[in-house]
Order: C-alpha cells, then sequence, then structure tokens
C-alpha cells in the first residue's frame, strides 16, 4: 500500500519513500510512505495559507459537521484503524483498538466545541462605551506528532486546530505513517475545504524547519523530545512564533507504608510497562517508604516477569515490542547504565519471538538512588526503577527531584497525603491510586519544568493555544 501526501485537497506522490515496518515482524510491510521533497512543503504551507480565511470564516454548523463525520467514522472503524496502529507502532491490539476510539471521541468532543465558542460583552468604564471580547483563530498551524500515539496525538492537535477555525499542515513521524494517513483519508471525504488540512510526510530534520522558518505558518505545536522541542522553541522564539511544546518525563509513582498493596503494585505496572512503557506519562521511577518496600519489590517482581511479551496482534499479549531497532538498542543501553551504576536489574533483555521483532523483557531494577541517570533521564521504554526513602516528606523531595514535570502519581490510603500531594507534587497532572498514565480527552494535559511548554493541549483549554483574543470598543 502506498501512503501520500495530501496537499491542497490532493493526493501527491512522490520519488522518494519509505518502508513502513511491523515492529513485532520485519518481514511484514505495511506500505510505503511518500518522502516530501521541501517544494512539496511549501506547497502545502501556500494551500493553507490559502484556505485559511475561507475556514476562518466558517461557520460553527459547518466546522462541527465535519469533525463530527470524522469522529463518527474513525469510532466505526475502530477495530480496522486499531489493528493498523498496532501493526505498525506494536501496541497490544487492546491498546491500539482503544486508541483508535479515543482519536473518534477526541473529534467528537471538538465538533461540540466548535459549537460552544464563547465571549464576552462588558461594561467599559467609559459611560456608552460597548467592549466584546472574542477569539479569532491563529492562522496556519503546523502540527509535529510522535510515534508512541499514531493516533491520538493527531487527533488532539488536528480536531481543535479545525474546531478554531485554523487550517492545519501536519507532519507526522516516520515510522507511523499509516494512521496519520487514514486521518488525512477520512478528512478528505469530510466536507472540508481544499486546502484547510495537509499531510505532510518526510524527514523531521528537513520539514520541521521549513514550517518553522517560513512567516506563512503562525504557530507550531509539538510533541516528542526534549532536545527538539527546545530547539522548536528558541526557533520560533526568534521569529515571534506561537508555539506549544509537549516532551519529556521522569514520572514518580510514591507508593507509602499506608498503601493497599494489590492496588500499589498493578498500578505501577500498568504506569510502567504498558504500552511498552512508550510513554511519555509512564511511571519510570517507583519512590517507596521502607515499610512496605520490601512486599512491594516482591509482589511487582513476581509480577514484571510474568508479563507475556509477543506480536501486538496476538490476543495472549500483554506486552508488545519496541517501535524499532533504534529504540530498542537506546533502552538496552540504559539498561547496562542502570548496572554499571549499582541497581540490581531484573529482566530487561532481549527476547525472540515467533518473528523476528524487536522484543524485550520488561526491566525492573531495584537498589537505586535517585542520583543514578536511570533516574534522571528519560528511557522511553518498559525500564523502571525503584528508590527506598524513609517517608512520606523524603519521598515527595525525590518525587519533586527532576528537571521534568509531567505526571505524578501516590499510593496511599491517607486523604492527609493523597492532598498535600496533590497540593505540591511538581507536576501539571497529578494521580492518586491510578496508573501515572492515562487521561481523559476532555481535561487539560500538560506539565511543568522540562514537560511542557505553552499553554495545555486538550480539553476546554484547548482554545488558548489555537485562538488569539481580540477586544473590541464600541461606541453606539
Amino acid at each position: 500500500m502506498e501512503f501520500p501526501n495530501f496537499i491542497g485537497g490532493n493526493w501527491e506522490q512522490t520519488s522518494d519513500s519509505v518502508a513502513n515496518v511491523n515492529p513485532s515482524d520485519v518481514s511484514d510491510i505495511l506500505g510505503h510512505a511518500a518522502q516530501a521533497p521541501l517544494q512539496h512543503v511549501e506547497r502545502a504551507i501556500d494551500a493553507a495559507n490559502t484556505a485559511a480565511p475561507v475556514w476562518a470564516a466558517s461557520t460553527p454548523q459547518q466546522r462541527f459537521d465535519v469533525l463530527d463525520f470524522v469522529g463518527s467514522e474513525i469510532l466505526a472503524r475502530k477495530e480496522e484503524l486499531g489493528t493498523l496502529l498496532s501493526r505498525e507502532e506494536g501496541k497490544t491490539l487492546a491498546e491500539g483498538i482503544g486508541e483508535a476510539a479515543r482519536a473518534g471521541q477526541i473529534f467528537k468532543f471538538f465538533a461540540g466545541e466548535a459549537l460552544r465558542q464563547r465571549g464576552d460583552r462588558l461594561a467599559s468604564v467609559r459611560p456608552g462605551v460597548e467592549v466584546d471580547v472574542t477569539r479569532s483563530p491563529v492562522g496556519v498551524v503546523g502540527l509535529i506528532t510522535p510515534w508512541n500515539f499514531p493516533i491520538a496525538i493527531p487527533a488532539w492537535k488536528v480536531a481543535p486546530a479545525l474546531a478554531f477555525g485554523n487550517a492545519v499542515i501536519l507532519k507526522p513521524a516516520a515510522l507511523v505513517p499509516g494512521c496519520a494517513h487514514a486521518i488525512a483519508e477520512i478528512l478528505s471525504r469530510s466536507g472540508l475545504p481544499e486546502g484547510v488540512f495537509n499531510l505532510v510526510m518526510g524527514k523531521g530534520s528537513e520539514v520541521g524547519p521549513a514550517l518553522i522558518d517560513s512567516p506563512k505558518v503562525n504557530a507550531i505545536s509539538f510533541t516528542g523530545s526534549v532536545g527538539t522541542g527546545k530547539g522548536i522553541a528558541a526557533a520560533c522564539g526568534l521569529r515571534l512564533k506561537k508555539v506549544q511544546l509537549e516532551m519529556g518525563g521522569k514520572n514518580p509513582m510514591v507508593v507509602l507504608d499506608d498503601a493497599d498493596l494489590d492496588i500499589a503494585v498493578d498500578t505501577c505496572l500498568n504506569g510502567a510497562f504498558f504500552s511498552t512503557g512508550q510513554r511519555c506519562t509512564a511511571s519510570s521511577r517507583f519512590v517507596v517508604t521502607e515499610g512496605i518496600y520490601q512486599r512491594f519489590v516482591a509482589s511487582l517482581s513476581e509480577k514484571t516477569a510474568a508479563l507475556r511479551v509477543g506480536n501486538a496482534l496476538d490476543a495472549a499479549t500483554q506486552m508488545g515490542p519496541v517501535v524499532d531497532a533504534r529504540q530498542l538498542q537506546q533502552n538496552l543501553d540504559y539498561v547496562d547504565i542502570a548496572r554499571s551504576e549499582g541497581g540490581t536489574v531484573s529482566g530487561g533483555q532481549r527476547l525472540n519471538g515467533a518473528t523476528e521483532g524487536f522484543y524485550m523483557a520488561p526491566a525492573l531494577v531495584t537498589e537505586t538512588v535517585n542520583a543514578m541517570r536511570i533516574n534522571r533521564e528519560e528511557v522511553f521504554g518498559p525500564v523502571a526503577s525503584v528508590i527506598r526513602v524513609k517517608d512520606y516528606d523524603e519521598a515527595l523531595m525525590v518525587a519533586n527531584d527532576t528537571e521534568f514535570g509531567l505526571s505524578s502519581g501516590i499510593c496511599t490510603t491517607s486523604l492527609k497525603y493523597a492532598s498535600h500531594f496533590k497540593a505540591n507534587a511538581q507536576a501539571g497532572m497529578v494521580m492518586v491510586n491510578l496508573p501515572t498514565a492515562g487521561v481523559d480527552y476532555h481535561v487539560p494535559f500538560g506539565g511543568s519544568k522540562g514537560s511542557s511548554f505553552g499553554s495545555r493541549e486538550q480539553g476546554s483549554y484547548a482554545c488558548e493555544f489555537y485562538t488569539t483574543v481580540k477586544t473590541a470598543y464600541t461606541l453606539p
């Protein structure tokens, strides 16, 4: 199957393409994705600029109809699209179908947001003067999305961008072109005017700078690595271009002595190893008080070792493969680093499957301290470490001792500690007796410190990025 780009309402093939490889079975090639040369990127930017005023002038009903159409079709095809997702990214089939359904729900939610746009009519301090505060579309938005949520993250960027009247250029990760292409194909039949949505696949090192440098692109929303995000922030700052960044995490899960052990272990297992640990919200540091430490480690070690790793499409699989060879090697390198630093590693080795793929046993690293690299740097794989602490006060200090601040969790039966942690955890999202990974689509998503920059994604808060505020005065 070919995955062409979509520019100005037309499907565009190129002379260069990249194979879309199944990480569960490298002999399974899903198709080939067109790689856009710079002139195609420029054409997409021009198409979006031409279409932007047309879509900005569209009615709330027109926007609702388009987004509702897309959401309805994704939900109707969630098994098909979830299977595609699992084949190209490696999530288990249940996770893939769940993510596809989430994408449909996101489009449905923002269809409603298109009808719920609000403004204010205020009295002026000057007699007889009326004041109106309204929101206007930003214009043309470049959306750069990662490989780990290949349909949900494009959905939660594309849907609000369109709901609030913007034209879009989507640049998906090179490893997962299939899901982005599927969204584009549905949008091509949605009634959206030509040029309002454009799909440009290609090298991030080429397409990204072209979008960022163009004066015709008004805003950039990026989800990906910290290093790339910092570069984008600097470049957008020089150009006074609106920017939104979602980057890394080194998310702690605190487990106190009073925690329900079964809930704590299951919560940590889910947070660290589901989706193969390839989530920016994954729990990668378990901060455990000494009274429950031994029981917690024993139980979690047993359940981690029992996880069934295998082909993403196998119903018996609980953890799929790592996304590609490069990510697998990075994970294995971090396991070696943890061992060299004095950590005790259980699991973490490469596995052989029934088919050739990028399989890895989940790794649990015990006897660590927070200063170790394994506790400072994001691995982005099925690798989690355990840090022993004396009490809640030390646990909170260790949890907050990181350059990141995306998600933070605590397992406890104490209302006192739960309430204090919610107020004092230095993270944009806080979980109590729930995994650090796993969020709702109708509430804001984002972090603090080095994890996020700019306004929040998802929910009604998305309007802060995709619109600008206009204040108008009238003397009747």
